[in-house]
């Protein structure tokens, strides 16, 4: 078996290159002063290091304007409207910038209803309602909660009714989801069906000129593409009633791509502004137009690109251990000053004290005299062993 003979050595070279200090425990001098400043740098230093640790985690949000260049990308839209008007008597559809119907882009289910909630579906209504006002409100100080810790607009299920008026239905809910083109367009909710022709459509709302129209209406739903986590959409929750015949209530909005890569998820969707207008329909008076409602929306030129960046993992550790290090030495230093007011206050006030202090010391250090120097100490077996 071979063997490293100069192995001993090779520690003993190790050993003389040692740095740090190190103080054997008999000269160590323990006091309350030191030990009460020990607890407290124990406390401050994990105080610290978890709000560091915190700081890490909880990572920066980076939102970044880039051009939109996904132009075959489709276009999703989320739609749940009641209107207070019965499904025979209205027609919806979308038109875009290239005459496309909405039978190119799918179907909205009608179904008939009363525009009357009971007392739990108006309950939960204005819990939307109230949620998605307060989150549009205070947005600007909440934003990092609602991208970070996966909140966003409320969305509610609208709870079944569980009794029928003694009545016809008076409204019409349309639901559905369909897909567009990227490309600006017109959705809109109007009297009468609509007559499709191959370059667009048209409404039959002449015969419908002489019954009452109420376009008072209920968003419970209209997004663009996939719920994200953050994103607020400001038409849903909202409510338009009016006692007034053949008004025109006109949505415009400003459709913008998101692109979003956070711990919840990373998905490609959109967010929206909008702009409301409304007024009636007289043509005797001079307001022209077509009485119904109107949702006008275009595409951003410009996307959101919006990723979560953290801090380098060495920069993070040395910072960390940077911090210990100043606040070790921190206390060290007040330490030393307290014990030396100490020192010199007894010295003036109380001699007496000190003097006690140095005999206690002496006759410690006077139980193992043979423990005073590293270099002086002799084992205790081989002191058993001469006697």
């Amino acid at each position: 078996m071979l063997r490293y003979r100069g192995k001993n050595k090779v520690l003993d070279k190790v050993k003389e290159l040692d740095a740090f200090p190190k103080v054997p425990e008999e000269y160590v001098d323990s006091t309350p002063v030191g030990g009460t400043f020990s607890v407290i740098t124990f406390f401050i230093i994990l105080w610290l290091i978890y709000s560091e640790v915190t700081y890490y985690v909880d990572s920066n949000l980076v939102f970044k304007f880039m051009p939109d260049t996904d132009m075959d990308e489709k276009l999703r839209i989320n739609i749940d409207i009641t209107v207070a008007m019965p499904c025979s008597n209205i027609g919806a559809d979308i038109l875009d910038s290239t005459s496309q119907s909405v039978f190119g882009f799918g179907e909205l289910q009608e179904e008939d209803t009363w525009f009357e909630l009971t007392q739990e579906q108006q309950d939960a209504f204005d819990a939307v309602k109230y949620l998605n006002s307060y989150l549009r409100e205070e947005y600007h100080s909440i934003w990092k909660l609602l991208w970070k810790k996966g909140h966003g607009s409320v969305r509610a299920t609208m709870p079944p009714r569980k009794t029928k008026p003694n009545k016809r239905p008076d409204a019409c809910r349309l639901h559905g989801v369909l897909t567009l083109n990227k490309v600006a367009g017109n959705f809109h909710i109007t009297a009468g069906k609509s007559l499709h022709l191959p370059r667009g459509h048209i409404h039959l709302n002449m015969l419908f000129d002489d019954m009452p129209q109420n376009f008072s209406h209920r968003i419970h739903r209209l997004s663009f593409g996939s719920p994200a986590y953050g994103i607020i959409y400001p038409l849903e929750g909202d409510e338009k009633t009016t006692n007034e015949e053949s008004m025109l209530y006109q949505y415009f909005i400003d459709v913008v791509p998101t692109d979003v890569d956070t711990a919840f998820e990373s998905i490609k969707t959109f967010q929206y502004s909008v702009k409301e207008l409304e007024r009636p329909i007289s043509h005797s008076r001079g307001s022209h137009g077509v009485p119904g409602v109107f949702f006008k929306y275009d595409m951003a030129a410009l996307k959101i690109k919006v990723h979560q960046e953290r801090e380098n993992i060495l920069q993070f550790m040395l910072r960390l251990f940077s911090i210990i290090g100043g606040i070790y030495f921190i206390i060290g230093f007040i330490n030393s000053i307290v014990l030396y007011v100490r020192t010199s206050f007894f010295k003036r006030v109380a001699p007496q004290v000190l003097a006690q202090r140095r005999l206690f010391e002496e006759k410690r250090v006077q139980v193992n005299p043979l423990l005073i120097t590293p270099e002086l100490s002799v084992p205790v077996d081989l002191i058993k062993q001469n006697s």
